[in-house]
């Protein structure tokens, strides 16, 4: 899976996973009920939900299969578990190699690939709009019939661990690890998403193929398609591929039950502060809360604070702590969508000299957003920020399938956007007071040192 450094810049106040993307939709782009494309939403007799977006303006088709639960699912013993198995199904089916499956890619002008995040897991493809068919039948094949071929995992595990160590070698996604173990404790979002190094080694091909089944469920299914299709042809032949599919199988293996999400993010009325010194030549300034999850009522309201705070070169904390102050390297607010509650994280890169005044500069902008006014030019900017980043986001298809089936898997429906940029529109200055008092009130730090520093 392709991962941004979550640390850098301030779009992420806006994103809704590890992969930044942005909410809400402006006015004036907004499709009117007379252009909007038809979406057809189905739910087969085996739990499968089916959404097609028709869209006729690129002569593409985008689908993605979406896994209601991913990493959260994962066992603490086997950490990374279901990032994993993502990886190892496109090494090869019952039917094809990776080589042969990446020649019929290639074949109809496209490409497969597989993700694994929090909340959910991803099995997505594009092509031409006229190999819609067989695209279908592609995304099919592998998630109905990976091989998992011993060599194949081996090859995968070592990927895998060298981007585990890689990640934990970059301050600043260390930072985001250490801060997120401080926010959730047991709960499994406290947990690195790419897994643990040692947890990886020990997960067997048996393994594997029990996560796979308890993973790829049909009543965890949500598949989106989006481009020029003739959506009733479409939701006729996903139906064939994927509407007698049951228990899935692979070959041997022990069956591991799903995982209930274990403990709640802390709650604790105090605001620790966690020193790390580490090999490195910047300072790490992380300061962070659990905010509300994607069904919330406070959703929008924390959505424009974090933009208020860090969206780009127009948040406070650009504004105070670089502009005026120059003590950032980098700075900005990352309040990814969970369901079960998204973490608000305000960070800085500095000087480790700077680390102190960074760290008092992070935690006086908090207690400004929670205690003074907030202009109505800065609501306006944020949440034109905030709106204008997600009409950007959906302008390919395959960003709007990945919309429609997170949203449709996350339990709060397809057209969430629509209904989320409405609410975010009504977001007033006592909104944005509010939720600043409730969830910054006693917010966590994570300082990041370079060892031996001075």
């Amino acid at each position: 899976m392709k991962r941004r450094d979550v640390l850098r810049g301030a779009v992420g106040a806006a994103a809704a996973l590890v992969a930044p993307a942005a909410w809400g939709q402006t006015r004036d782009t907004a499709p009117t009920p007379a252009t909007a494309p038809t979406v057809t939403r189905q739910v087969l007799p085996n739990g499968v939900t089916l959404l097609v977006r028709e869209n006729g303006a690129a002569g593409v088709v985008a689908a993605t299969l979406h896994l209601v639960g991913g990493a959260s699912d994962d066992r603490r013993e086997q950490a990374g578990i279901t990032n994993f198995l993502q990886r190892a199904m496109l090494r090869g089916t019952t039917r094809r190699s990776a080589a042969e499956l990446l020649d019929a890619m290639a074949d109809i002008g496209g490409t497969l690939e597989t993700a694994a995040d929090v909340d959910y897991a991803e099995l997505r493809g594009a092509a031409l709009a006229r190999h819609w068919e067989r695209l279908l039948d592609l995304l099919a094949e592998v998630a109905r019939a990976p091989a998992l071929a011993p060599e194949e995992v081996e090859r995968v595990r070592r990927l895998v661990i060298s981007e585990v160590h890689t990640r934990a070698d970059n301050p600043s996604q260390f930072a985001l690890d250490a801060m997120l173990a401080e926010l959730y404790g047991a709960h499994p979002y406290g947990l690195p998403p790419l897994g643990l190094a040692e947890a990886v080694e020990r997960i067997s091909r048996d393994d594997l193929a029990a996560r796979y089944r308890t993973a790829y469920r049909p009543s965890a299914m949500v598949l989106a398609v989006s481009g020029r299709v003739p959506g009733a042809a479409v939701v006729r032949r996903a139906s064939r591929l994927f509407g007698d599919l049951t228990t899935p199988d692979v070959g041997g293996g022990r069956s591991v039950p799903g995982t209930a999400r274990a403990g709640e993010p802390r709650t604790e009325s105090v605001a620790p502060r966690h020193q790390i010194e580490r090999p490195g030549q910047q300072a790490q300034v992380l300061v962070g809360a659990v905010g509300p999850g994607i069904a919330d009522a406070d959703y929008a309201a924390v959505k424009v604070l974090s933009v208020l705070l860090g969206g780009g070169l127009g948040g406070r904390l650009f504004i105070e702590l670089r502009e005026k102050r120059g003590l950032a390297y980098s700075v900005g607010v990352v309040n990814p969508s969970r369901r079960a509650g998204g973490y608000l994280i305000a960070h800085i890169g500095t000087e480790a000299r700077n680390a102190p005044a960074a760290e008092a500069g992070l935690l006086r902008e908090l207690e400004r957003v929670r205690g003074e006014d907030v202009t109505e030019g800065e609501l306006a900017r944020a949440k034109a920020y905030l709106l204008g980043t997600l009409a950007m986001d959906r302008r390919t298809n395959a960003r709007e399938a990945w919309y429609l089936a997170f949203f449709e898997g996350a339990g709060v429906g397809w057209d969430f956007p629509e209904r989320y940029a409405r609410a975010a529109e009504a977001v007033t200055i006592d909104d944005v007071r509010r939720v600043a008092a409730r969830y910054l009130a006693t917010p966590r730090t994570v300082v990041l040192l370079p060892l031996g520093h001075r």
